[in-house]
């Protein structure tokens, strides 16, 4: 029998959320619940990603103690583009964005 592809670790906003999930995707696999269903779970227990303001993406830096550089080397992104969300002249959004959710949380450590 082949084995089945690892699925990738998700990160749910509490213990209880996860339990529920993984109970919900095992119902889904079994077929007593649909794929849709188990979408909005998924929109439900997933940690949430919001929006950054320039000034709390600036704290986040500062909190770090890093420079715009140091920063934008972490995030894969150009040191300009470090200083356009800053500034308010861009926001970061997609991966970005739950790159710097991710930092927010667990510091620079955990996307070095």
């Amino acid at each position: 029998m082949p084995k089945k592809a690892a699925k990738p670790a998700k990160k749910y906003s509490s213990p209880l959320m996860a339990s529920i999930h993984e109970t919900v995707e095992g119902m889904q696999e079994a077929g007593a619940v649909g794929l849709r269903t188990l979408r909005e779970f998924d929109a439900l227990c997933l940690t949430p990603v919001r929006p950054l303001a320039p000034e709390q993406i600036r704290r986040l830096r500062m909190r770090e103690k890093a420079s715009q550089a140091v920063f934008a080397r972490y995030l894969n992104v150009s040191t300009g583009l470090i200083s356009q969300w800053e500034r308010g002249e861009k926001l970061p959004a997609g991966p970005s964005l739950k790159l710097l959710t991710l930092v927010a949380k667990k510091g620079l450590s955990a996307v070095a």
